[in-house]
C-alpha cells in the first residue's frame, strides 16, 4: 500500500512500525470474508481493509472524525483477518497502536470517557468487581431484561485444590475477572496439572494481565500491570519454573504482548521478552495421550467446543484442545462457522452491545445446532458471554474433564 507519512509520524515512538504494517497490505480484500463486523454490516469501513485506510489517512495527517473512530471501535480484534491475510498484515497490532492516537485527535464525550474509565477502574480488580457483582445480583430482579442478562449467577463448583509439590513447576496467572466469576477454572487446572506431574504456582500478588486497559488504548496502565506481574514471577522463573500458564486464552495473548509493550523499557525489556516467550495455554503443554490415561469419560458425551479467537487466530493452537477432549473420551459435535467471533472480545460486549448480541446469537445457533450436552471453551470472557443465552451448561474445558479422573485402584 502506497502512503506518504510525515517525518513526525516516522520519527514517533511507533510510527515506523505502523508504517511497515500498513505498507504490507495489498488491499486484496480477502480479510473482509472472515471479518465478523463486515459480515454483519456489509460496510467497507467495518472491515479490516477499510479500517486500514482510516488509519492510513490519520497517519498522513488527514482529518479523522468521530465516524472514523466509530468504525475503529467496532473492531473486535479477533485476528481472523490475520489468519486469512496472504500478506501477513498484523492488523491487531496496528489497531492497538492507532487507538491512543485516535483518542488524542478525536476525543470522546464525557459519558463515553466515564464508561471506559469505569471498566478500567473496576474490571481488572477482583475485589471491586466482586463487590459490583454482589450489588448487581441484589437488584437483578428489578432490572430490565437487557440488564438482567448481563448479571451472571454466583460461581458454583469446587474452587479448591491443595497444591502438591512436584519437580516440574509452572507459574499460573490467577487472573482478575476469572477470580471473581469462575474460581473453579484455576482449581481444575491445578488438579489436572497435578495429576500430570506438574505443580502450578499461584501468586496472589499478581494482577490483571493488562488486556483491559491495553484494548481501551490506555497503554501506560497496561505497562504498569505488565511490570507488576514480571516482578511477582521473576523469582519463580529464576528458580526454574518452565512456563507461565493461563487458563484464559485472552490473557495468554496479552502476556505474549509484553515483549512489544515494554520493548523500550531499559529495565524491563529483557525480562518482558522472557515472560512472553514462556507463556502457554494448557493445551500447548498437556500431552493428549497422557491426559487420556489419567482422565476418561465413561459415556462419550457429545460436547460442542467453542474455539476462542485468541486460541485460533492469536495463539495459533487450533485443534489442540479438541485433541485433549477426544483423548478423554468426549465426542465433539460439528460447529458451523467455528472461526467467527462470539462477540465477547473483552470490553467489546459492554461498549458495543448490539453487535455483540448479534454475534452471540449466531454463535449459539451454531454451537447448539447438533444438541450437545454442554459447551466448552477456553476463555473466561467467551464463557461468560455464551452463558448469557445458552440453553445448556457452558464451562471451561478443564472443568469439563475434572470429574472424569481414573481412580488408581481401577
Amino acid at each position: 500500500m502506497r502512503a506518504r507519512f510525515s517525518t513526525e509520524v516516522m520519527d514517533s515512538r511507533n510510527g515506523a512500525e505502523m508504517a511497515s504494517i500498513l505498507r504490507a497490505c495489498v488491499h486484496c480484500g480477502f480479510c473482509n470474508a472472515t471479518c465478523p463486523t463486515y459480515r454483519l454490516k456489509s460496510d467497507e469501513l467495518d472491515g479490516p481493509r477499510g479500517r486500514i485506510y482510516l488509519i492510513k489517512s490519520m497517519l498522513e495527517d488527514e482529518a479523522i472524525s468521530t465516524s472514523s473512530q466509530m468504525h475503529l471501535d467496532r473492531c473486535l480484534i479477533c485476528r481472523a483477518c490475520e489468519t486469512t491475510c496472504p500478506s501477513g498484515v498484523r492488523f491487531g497490532r496496528l489497531l492497538e497502536l492507532a487507538r491512543p492516537l485516535v483518542e488524542e485527535r478525536v476525543g470522546r464525550s464525557g459519558w463515553e470517557r466515564l464508561k471506559r474509565w469505569l471498566i478500567r477502574y473496576i474490571v481488572p480488580h477482583p475485589r471491586r468487581f466482586s463487590a459490583l457483582m454482589v450489588v448487581a445480583r441484589i437488584f437483578k430482579p428489578v432490572c430490565p431484561a437487557v440488564l438482567r442478562e448481563l448479571v451472571p449467577t454466583a460461581a458454583t463448583g469446587d474452587a479448591g485444590h491443595k497444591a502438591v509439590s512436584h519437580a516440574r513447576k509452572m507459574v499460573l496467572l490467577d487472573g482478575c475477572v476469572q477470580q471473581a466469576l469462575a474460581p473453579a477454572i484455576n482449581a481444575a487446572a491445578g488438579e489436572v496439572f497435578d495429576r500430570l506431574g506438574v505443580q502450578l504456582l499461584s501468586f496472589p500478588r499478581s494482577v490483571c494481565c493488562g488486556a483491559v486497559p491495553y484494548h481501551l488504548g490506555a497503554l501506560h496502565e497496561a505497562r504498569r500491570y505488565a511490570r507488576a506481574n514480571i516482578e511477582v514471577w521473576s523469582a519463580a522463573l529464576d528458580a526454574g519454573a518452565e512456563a507461565v500458564v493461563t487458563t484464559s486464552t485472552g490473557c495468554a495473548m496479552m502476556l505474549k504482548e509484553y515483549a512489544e509493550l515494554l520493548a523500550d523499557d531499559p529495565i524491563y525489556a529483557k525480562r518482558a521478552a522472557r515472560v512472553a516467550n514462556l507463556v502457554v495455554d494448557p493445551c500447548e503443554v498437556i500431552d493428549a495421550e497422557e491426559l487420556g490415561r489419567v482422565y476418561q469419560a465413561k459415556s462419550s458425551p457429545a460436547i460442542a467446543f467453542h474455539a476462542p479467537c485468541t486460541l485460533e487466530h492469536g495463539l495459533h493452537a487450533a485443534g489442540r484442545t479438541q485433541a485433549c477432549l477426544r483423548a478423554v473420551g468426549f465426542e465433539l459435535t460439528s460447529v458451523p462457522d467455528a472461526h467467527l467471533c462470539c462477540g465477547s472480545a473483552g470490553s467489546f460486549s459492554l461498549l458495543q452491545p448490539q453487535l455483540a448480541t448479534q454475534l452471540l446469537d449466531q454463535t449459539l445457533t451454531a454451537l447448539q445446532s447438533e444438541a450437545p450436552t454442554a459447551i466448552a471453551s477456553a476463555n473466561i470472557g467467551c464463557i461468560m458471554h455464551l452463558r448469557r443465552r445458552a440453553d445448556r451448561p457452558v464451562m471451561h474445558w478443564l472443568e469439563l474433564i475434572r470429574p472424569h479422573r481414573v481412580r488408581a485402584d481401577q
